[in-house]
């Protein structure tokens, strides 16, 4: 007997992942994820096997993109109960309960049931502005995926370090405005920053965002590769996002970067 098919709600939809042939719930309702949670899911270096989280995970895009590239179990953690739920009915959709697992709960305390340094790999897409500033979003799913209100940057770099094994890597994406605090607060608690790159959406512009692996207990070393421009001037992708969007299925396995 084969099972139900996934309901959508009167606002979702179905939006193709461009790879492997994977599928998301997504809804105008609710934050969607853009290219910076993309990028993450390719910058990051994944073991082929062993524990791996995503914190911040939304509606679940980073674990179903990372999937791609792993044999490995993956968690997401999201704090907004319907992300949680929309996550969970995608990776449904897709096929991949035996590897992948939503966890609905706070960061900052997620490692009270998984136990400290258990991950070999962890990302994170978190708010990017302080609870205080920009302006004032009345939609509640909005506010808490811009802004810190449930989390700062500390917390979001505190988590990391307790649930990441000795050795093990976290990859974060986020605004180069931050790149300082987020070296701050990462050798405070013992992760090293290892790559950074800068993304440019075009060629001789300020980066909008930066890309950020560390190293949990690693000797200080750091690498800036080169920096990722978006598009052409005419507007089109550049050669290595349209194949980080639209390549084959080889795509999946390379890291932006390498």
């Amino acid at each position: 007997m084969s099972e139900p098919p996934i309901e959508l709600q009167p606002s979702e939809r179905l939006d193709d992942l461009l790879t492997h042939n994977l599928h998301i719930i997504q809804s105008p309702e609710v934050f969607s994820f853009s290219m910076d949670a993309v990028l993450l899911a390719r910058f990051a270096h994944i073991p082929m096997r062993g524990r791996v989280l995503d914190l911040c995970s939304g509606n679940g895009v980073i674990p179903l993109l990372m999937s791609t590239r792993t044999n490995a179990s993956i968690d997401a953690v999201e704090l907004q109960p319907r992300l949680a739920d929309m996550a969970r009915r995608s990776i449904k959709l897709n096929g991949l309960q035996d590897r992948l697992t939503v966890h609905e709960g706070d960061l900052r305390t997620y490692h009270l049931s998984s136990g400290y340094g258990v991950y070999d790999a962890v990302t994170v897409n978190p708010p990017y502005m302080p609870a205080h500033t920009g302006d004032a979003n009345v939609n509640s799913h909005y506010a808490i995926a811009r802004h810190e209100i449930h989390c700062t940057l500390e917390d979001v770099v505190t988590a990391c370090a307790r649930l990441v094994k000795s050795g093990g890597k976290v990859a974060m994406v986020h605004r180069p405005t931050r790149l300082a605090e987020i070296i701050t607060y990462m050798k405070q608690v013992k992760l090293e920053p290892k790559r950074i790159r800068f993304v440019h959406p075009y060629l001789g512009s300020e980066a909008n965002m930066v890309l950020i692996e560390a190293m949990r207990d690693a000797r200080p070393e750091v690498k800036i590769l080169q920096p990722l421009i978006v598009y052409k001037e005419n507007k089109q992708y550049h050669d290595e996002l349209m194949e980080i969007y639209y390549g084959t299925a080889n795509v999946g396995k390379k890291e932006v970067g390498e």
